[in-house]
C-alpha cells in the first residue's frame, strides 16, 4: 500500500511539472509568434531577435554600447527601428517634433531609476501636466536674463580652477572628468543655494569632495537599481566594502547635503535674513513656491528637484568639457584659431569678457556647438508611451502614426541624440569634430539652420533641459579662461582607446577618466 502510494505521488509529481513545463512553453512559444508577426509593430523593420524580448537591447545597456548599437541598426534598417516587443526607435526631425513638442508624450517608466531621496524631481515626473507645476517653480532662475546675474561667482570659480593649473605648471596631467565636475559642483552650488563649497580647493589640496563623489556615483547607481530587483539590491548594498558602499549611499549623501541647505535658508528666511535681492538662489524661489493657493511645495519635493538639479548640472556638463579638452589636445589646429580669437577679445588673460561678448565670439560658438553635437552628456534614448488619443479632440480611436507606421497605445517610442547628431545627410563626415562646419563663411544660412534643428543636446520639446543656459554660460567662461591662458597635450594613455565613448544615459570615457597636461602659453 505504501508503496502504491509513494508510486502514484512520485507519478504526479513527474507528471505536474511535465504538464507546467509544456504550458510555459506553450506560452512562450505562443508569445514569439505573436511578437513576430501578429503584434500591431510587426511590420516595423527590426533584428527578428529584438522584436521576442527585452533582453538583447538590455544586454547592450550593460555593455555600455547601447547608442551605438542603435545607431548600427538605423545604418542597416533605416530611420525608423524595433528594437524590443513593444520599443520603437526613430531618427527624423517631424517625428521628433510629434512626439516631444506637439503631443508632448509622457515619459516611460525607465526614468523612475533616476529617484532622487526615493522621491520625484521634475526629470523622473512621467506626467507632463505634473511636471509642468513643479517646472514653474524653477524655470524663472535659469532664463538667460538671472543666469547673467551670476557670473562675477562663475568668473571666480572659473579662474579659482585657472589659479589650481598654474600651480601644477604641466608638471603632471589633470584628471579631467573631476577637476571639471567640481567646477561644476561649485557653480550648481552657488547658484543654487548661494553657497560656497569650495570643491575646486578641495580637489586642488587633494581632499575628498563627498558630495562631488556622490554625484559621479549616482548614475550608475541608477542604472544598476533599474536592473536589479529590489531586494537583490538591498543584499548587495551590504557588501562590506567601503568604496561600493559609497556608490550605494550616494543618494543618502546628496539627501544630507540638500537638506541642510533647505534648513539653513528657511531659518534665514524667517528671520528675515533673506530679504528682496538682485540674485534669487534656486532654493529661495523653491521655498516660496506654491503648487496652488492653498499648498505650498513640500520639503521632500524640494530636496528632491534640487538634487536632481546637481545631478543634471554636474556631472554632464563636466563630461561634455573634458571631451572638449581632449580634442583640442589632438587638434593644435583648431586650439590656435581659438586662441586667436580670445587673444583679441581678452587683452587680459584674467579677465573674462561678458558673456553676450562671448556668445558672439564665431569660433568659440562653433566650437561649442561641435562639441555639443558629438559629446553632449545625455546622447540616450528619450523614452516616451504613445497615450490611449493623441487627437487634440480626445478621440480614443485615433492611432498614432510614426512615418507610416500605426502605433498603438502604449508603445515606447524614443530618439536619441547620439543619431540625430550624426545623421550624414546632415552632417557630412558626422564623426569627424569639425568647428567649421557651424560657420558662417563654411556652410550656407539654409544648411546652418537644418543642422541647428537636428542639434537635441539638453532634450527636445517641453521636456528640454531648463538648466541649459546656465551650462553654456559656465562652458563659455570655462573654456574661455582655459584655453587664453593654456596650450592643452593628452599623454600616451589619454588616446582614442581610453576615450571612446560609453553610455549609460550619460557618457564617459572607456577609461573613467581624462588625463590631460595644461602647459602656461608662450606669449
Amino acid at each position: 500500500m505504501a508503496f502504491a502510494i509513494q508510486f502514484t505521488a512520485t507519478w504526479f509529481s513527474h507528471n505536474f511539472f511535465l504538464v507546467v513545463a509544456s504550458v510555459v512553453f506553450t506560452y512562450l512559444f505562443i508569445r514569439v509568434i505573436y511578437n513576430l508577426f501578429l503584434s500591431p509593430l510587426s511590420a516595423i523593420p527590426g533584428p527578428w531577435y529584438a522584436a521576442i524580448s527585452d533582453l538583447w537591447i538590455t544586454i547592450h545597456v550593460v555593455r555600455l554600447r547601447q547608442c551605438q548599437t542603435i545607431q548600427e541598426l538605423f545604418e542597416v534598417y533605416g530611420p525608423v527601428v524595433r528594437i524590443g516587443p513593444n520599443k520603437v526607435v526613430f531618427r527624423d526631425m517631424s517625428t521628433m517634433r510629434n512626439v516631444y513638442t506637439i503631443h508632448k508624450f509622457d515619459k516611460s517608466t525607465y526614468y523612475k531609476s533616476l529617484l532622487t531621496n526615493d522621491n520625484d524631481h521634475a526629470m523622473t515626473t512621467l506626467e507632463h501636466s505634473s511636471h509642468a507645476i513643479r517646472r514653474k517653480g524653477y524655470a524663472p532662475h535659469y532664463t538667460p536674463t538671472n543666469v547673467a546675474k551670476f557670473q562675477p561667482e562663475m568668473r571666480e570659480i572659473a579662474f579659482e580652477l585657472v589659479n589650481t593649473l598654474e600651480n601644477v605648471c604641466g608638471k603632471s596631467p589633470v584628471e579631467c572628468l573631476a577637476l571639471f565636475r567640481h567646477l561644476m559642483v561649485d557653480v550648481v552650488a552657488s547658484s543654487s543655494y548661494g553657497y560656497r563649497l569650495g570643491a575646486v580647493s578641495k580637489w586642488a589640496m587633494d581632499v575628498e569632495e563627498p558630495l562631488s563623489t556622490a554625484i559621479n556615483d549616482f548614475p550608475k547607481r541608477g542604472i544598476l537599481r533599474s536592473i536589479v530587483p529590489t531586494w537583490a539590491w538591498n543584499l548587495v548594498c551590504r557588501i562590506p566594502n567601503k568604496r561600493w558602499r559609497q556608490l550605494c549611499d550616494s543618494d543618502k549623501i546628496m539627501a544630507e547635503f540638500v537638506s541642510e541647505r533647505v534648513y539653513e535658508m528657511r531659518a534665514q528666511m524667517n528671520a528675515g535674513m533673506i530679504g528682496e535681492a538682485e540674485k534669487v538662489p534656486m532654493l529661495q524661489r523653491l521655498l516660496q513656491y506654491r503648487y496652488s493657493t492653498t499648498q505650498a511645495m513640500p520639503d521632500h519635493d524640494i530636496i528632491s528637484e534640487c538634487m536632481g538639479h546637481l545631478v543634471a548640472g554636474s556631472d554632464t556638463t563636466s563630461t561634455t568639457m573634458a571631451y572638449m579638452f581632449w580634442e583640442l589636445s589632438r587638434r593644435p589646429d583648431i586650439m590656435k584659431k581659438l586662441q586667436a580669437e580670445l587673444d583679441e577679445a581678452m587683452a587680459d588673460a584674467k579677465v573674462v569678457p561678458d558673456i553676450s561678448v562671448l556668445q558672439e565670439l564665431p569660433y568659440l560658438s562653433a566650437f561649442m556647438k561641435e562639441g555639443l553635437r558629438l559629446y553632449t552628456a545625455v546622447p540616450s534614448l528619450l523614452e516616451r508611451v504613445v497615450p490611449a488619443s493623441t487627437s487634440k479632440n480626445g478621440a480614443s480611436d485615433e492611432i498614432f502614426d510614426m512615418m507610416g507606421y500605426p502605433l498603438p497605445p502604449g508603445t515606447i517610442v524614443s530618439t536619441q541624440a547620439w543619431s540625430m547628431h550624426r545623421d550624414p545627410s546632415i552632417f557630412p563626415s558626422p564623426d569627424s569634430f569639425q568647428p567649421e562646419r557651424w560657420l558662417a563663411s563654411s556652410t550656407n544660412e539654409s544648411e546652418l539652420a537644418i543642422m541647428a534643428q537636428h542639434m537635441m543636446p539638453f532634450g527636445a520639446g517641453s521636456r528640454v533641459c531648463v538648466g541649459q543656459t546656465l551650462a553654456q554660460v559656465i562652458m563659455r567662461i570655462a573654456i574661455a579662461a582655459i584655453s587664453r591662458s593654456f596650450d592643452v597635450v593628452a599623454p600616451a594613455e589619454t588616446n582614442e582607446r581610453s576615450m571612446e565613448v560609453r553610455d549609460s544615459f550619460v557618457v564617459f570615457p572607456a577609461a573613467m577618466e581624462c588625463k590631460l597636461t595644461f602647459t602656461p602659453r608662450q606669449q
